[in-house]
């Protein structure tokens, strides 16, 4: 039974929702959202709605590669995320970051969502050098060797404020890569970034430090309130459910916590302490969080 306030629905969603959306059918728009139209140019008395998507494209051959390349994405069960030159109406040009998937996974080749980000400012700054050499590309975090640099500004510190690091190891990762392969991971991994920056402050630095393992510099936090970060990380980590065209998947994570103290005299002692409480974490059966505490060595942990 089809439920008649279905149209309505769509229609309010499409002009007050803030996210730049559009439905896709047969090479045309069907439904735009009111973002969409004002993030490509187009004002009311020009709507895409009904217009073919080579609109937006600046060239024939860009629409046609990119269009081959949304269906083979959609036909082996994956949406298709890239960023591709898009012309607004007034032929000015910008990079978005289009995400597009079908609406039902078993009609790939039938109407699709598109969600359209401006990421044009972003870009740029990863095409710098010193983004390169500061960041990990696969989650867009700082890397090991930017985020040690950050650290190392805080020990021997006089500064009378505490400072707390994270060491987290997401638990059981590997059989993710072995089940959905490296590009499915590798998504994942960037929305555990994401997740993990949404629950930190913007002084705070969050890093990917290898694999699936993670860093995060806490300033002015002392051990407490480290914990309860912690904490807020590890139950939202164990919430979060990857969707990724027909996968889905769950995991959970260690966490240590180090609070900063003269024993720990350089990064990589601090990073080693920090280590060696998630490892505690690991062994008590990971989906927890374990505390460095210092007697002058790594030895320790409470939890």
């Amino acid at each position: 039974m089809s439920d008649p306030f279905a149209a309505p629905r769509l229609q309010a969603l499409l002009s007050r929702s803030p996210v730049a959306a559009a439905f896709v059918q047969g090479g045309q728009f069907v439904s735009v959202s009111e973002s969409f139209h004002h993030l490509f140019g187009h004002g009311d008395d020009n709507e895409l709605s009904n217009k073919p998507i080579r609109t937006v494209f600046v060239s024939d051959a860009s629409h046609t590669a990119a269009a081959e390349r949304m269906t083979s994405a959609h036909v082996s069960g994956q949406p298709f995320t890239e960023e591709i030159e898009f012309v607004r109406g007034d032929g000015g040009r910008f990079w978005g970051k289009l995400r597009s998937s079908p609406l039902d996974w078993q009609e790939p080749k039938g109407e699709a969502l598109w969600i359209v980000e401006d990421v044009t400012a972003a870009r740029a700054a990863r095409l710098a050098p010193t983004w390169t050499a500061k960041h990990d590309p696969v989650t867009e975090l700082a890397n090991r060797r930017e985020f040690e640099r950050r650290l190392s500004d805080h020990i021997g510190s006089r500064r009378n404020e505490p400072v707390s690091v994270l060491w987290l190891d997401l638990d059981r990762f590997g059989e993710i890569v072995t089940g959905m392969g490296q590009e499915t991971a590798d998504h994942f991994l960037y929305g555990v970034g994401q997740l993990l920056q949404a629950r930190v402050r913007a002084s705070d630095s969050v890093a990917r430090i290898e694999k699936d393992r993670f860093a995060v510099l806490l300033p002015d936090c002392n051990q407490h309130f480290a914990e309860i970060v912690a904490e807020k990380m590890r139950s939202g980590i164990a919430a979060f459910r990857m969707r990724w065209g027909l996968h889905r998947a769950r995991v959970k994570v260690s966490i240590g916590v180090v609070l900063l103290q003269p024993s720990l005299e350089t990064p990589d002692s601090v990073l080693a302490a920090a280590n060696l409480a998630c490892g505690e974490a690991k062994a008590a059966g990971g989906d927890c969080v374990r505390v460095f505490v210092s007697s002058g060595s790594f030895e320790t942990v409470a939890g």
